[in-house]
């Protein structure tokens, strides 16, 4: 793949995989794909359930600012905060320079950044960790520890992530979703999905006061693993966080486009 079909690829794996989780979050959902918009908005406490991002190669400048603007028009119109997912190589040149003025003036503020990322590195080995036993996500209760780990990873509410995921049956049953249990304890989790060809690797987290050990990596070679036995998959994709990045090397992504998250001005 070129650079460019990269990018598309990852910005279109983002659209397919959201469309699945927003809808089994709840089937009324505002999933939609306009003219160089889609939208994938659960109206969820669950922040990353509410999700916008811009699907056209190659923007110019007039362009850019004119889909940045309806976006977060959209955002202004929702009950519950999300962000705009751009992926930056799908912008043309001048556009990506006027990228942070774009954004300021759509009334925008970036929240993190990272990378899309894939290849094609399926199947991996079944992994070990001398301190972890995985176990497949089967019942509420572990639904309830998935959550509870994605929100203490990455900021959230215990509530907030709760909300996102509980009561959803996609983690009972479609999606492979794993714990990672350090002593009994659940510490570590991935999940993994089949989307349009590729295994796609969402919800990686881990227990900030069990970090650098090597959790996240062997949970997500996990996933890896299980997602692809009996599949005939051989490429896998993933958005990571700038920390997340240097984890998922290791295992085999490569990046692709950078990522910025944008929210709506306080």
């Amino acid at each position: 793949m070129t650079d460019r079909s990269e990018s598309i690829e990852s910005m279109e794996q983002l659209a397919a995989a959201w469309r699945t989780v927003v809808h089994d979050r709840d089937p009324r959902a505002d999933v939609r794909d306009l003219p160089g918009i889609a939208v994938r908005w659960a109206d969820s406490r669950f922040a990353f359930w509410n999700c916008i991002t811009l699907t056209e190669d190659g923007a110019d400048p007039g362009l850019l600012r004119r889909r940045l603007g309806e976006a977060a028009d959209i955002m202004r119109a929702k009950r519950r905060p999300g962000f705009l997912w751009l992926f930056a190589g799908l912008l043309g040149g001048g556009a990506r320079a006027q990228l942070s003025a774009a954004a300021q003036q759509a009334g925008l503020t970036r929240a993190m950044s990272g990378t899309g990322m894939a290849g094609d590195l399926l199947p991996v080995p079944d992994p070990r960790h001398p301190d972890l036993e995985f176990h497949r996500v089967a019942t509420e209760d572990q639904v309830r520890a998935f959550a509870d780990l994605n929100s203490r990873a990455y900021g959230f509410a215990l509530e907030d992530g709760r909300d996102g995921l509980l009561g959803a049956p996609l983690w009972t049953g479609r999606a492979h979703a794993y714990l990672g249990l350090r002593d009994g304890v659940p510490v570590t989790c991935a999940a993994a999905l089949e989307t349009e060809g590729r295994l796609f690797v969402l919800l990686v987290a881990t227990d900030p006061d069990w970090q650098r050990r090597g959790y996240a990596e062997a949970v997500t070679r996990k996933v890896l693993h299980e997602g692809a036995r009996g599949a005939g998959l051989a490429r896998a994709t993933l958005h990571a966080t700038a920390a997340g990045a240097p984890v998922y090397r290791r295992i085999g992504f490569a990046p692709n486009s950078p990522l910025h998250f944008y929210g709506l001005k306080g």
